[in-house]
């Protein structure tokens, strides 16, 4: 008996990379497992052919239970479509990892309003929408007195909590992200729904290329430190009952290492107790700023 035995896991963009590693391992765990993958390229444009159809298949042959689900979870239909395909196949929707997404880097100055808005579209949206949809069903069953043990993962990242150089529009869907799972696990809590958001490091078809500069293959038998199961014992974790108690968090995974993320908090604070001059309010906030704690560097910065 797995920690997920019994359970119904949606889990999107799970057809590579993070997403794939994330379904096998809640399918170890005894979950039925709605795989979605639209089946597009890095850069988020039509690919020859989904890959969903091959995880599920992986999955059926180590003795599990999954369908797979090729709708675009950026579109109101498509989410509506998602969670109708875990209700229609196996009879109930307990957890929700959202992870599809792409990349459209270029510097802010290069960087155009189409890849703005797609890397919006599939990150900040592509979250959005299903957990909305998942939310209404939740929220019914709640009112029908079958209140759910419900968990959704979103996938934020370090560039949506530093910021990361080349990649505006990435890091401000990141950390939208991150804004939406504080709301979202404070608005659902009453209806059973807890919300926290993960942000891996890990080697995928998004990163391959920076982690190929940065740190060598791992050698026979060595422990592979950006393989992308890394992040998934805490996603199933996460999205399992046993995570009773846990909302409204945010949490770095890579290689061996869980870290809890605290985010703003007020720091330093002076009060005039009336209106500054601004002559004042400098001065005021160069004091404040010398005895803060200096910010993390953005990704990449120099």
């Amino acid at each position: 008996m797995g920690i997920c035995e019994g359970r119904v896991v949606i889990v999107t963009g799970a057809g590579r990379g993070l997403g794939r590693a994330h379904a096998l391992a809640f399918a170890a765990e005894g979950a039925r497992v709605v795989v979605n993958d639209l089946g597009v390229g890095l850069d988020g444009r039509p690919a020859p052919e989904s890959p969903a159809a091959r995880v599920v298949a992986e999955i059926e042959a180590a003795g599990g239970r999954a369908v797979a689900h090729g709708g675009d979870v950026a579109t109101d239909a498509g989410a509506a479509s998602l969670v109708a395909a875990a209700l229609e196949s196996f009879g109930r929707l307990d957890t929700l990892v959202n992870n599809a997404g792409f990349l459209r880097d270029r510097m802010l100055v290069n960087l155009g309003e189409d890849d703005w808005d797609a890397v919006m579209r599939v990150h900040l949206k592509g979250h959005f929408l299903p957990l909305r949809h998942a939310a209404a069903h939740w929220r019914a069953e709640a009112k029908a007195g079958r209140a759910p043990a419900a968990r959704v993962v979103n996938t934020s990242s370090g560039a949506g909590l530093l910021g990361s150089v080349g990649q505006g529009n990435y890091s401000a869907a990141k950390a939208g992200i991150i804004g939406l799972t504080l709301v979202s696990a404070a608005e659902m809590g009453r209806y059973g729904v807890q919300v926290n958001a993960i942000a891996p490091a890990a080697r995928t078809r998004m990163t391959e290329q920076t982690f190929a500069a940065t740190m060598a293959a791992p050698g026979e038998g060595e422990f592979d430190a950006m393989a992308p199961e890394n992040v998934s014992p805490l996603v199933v974790w996460l999205g399992s009952a046993a995570s009773a108690g846990v909302t409204g968090r945010v949490f770095e995974a890579e290689a061996g290492r869980i870290t809890v993320m605290e985010g703003w908090r007020p720091g330093p604070t002076a009060d005039k107790g009336a209106r500054w001059t601004p002559a004042e309010a400098g001065e005021a906030a160069a004091k404040l700023l010398a005895a803060a704690e200096p910010p993390q560097p953005v990704y990449g910065a120099r």
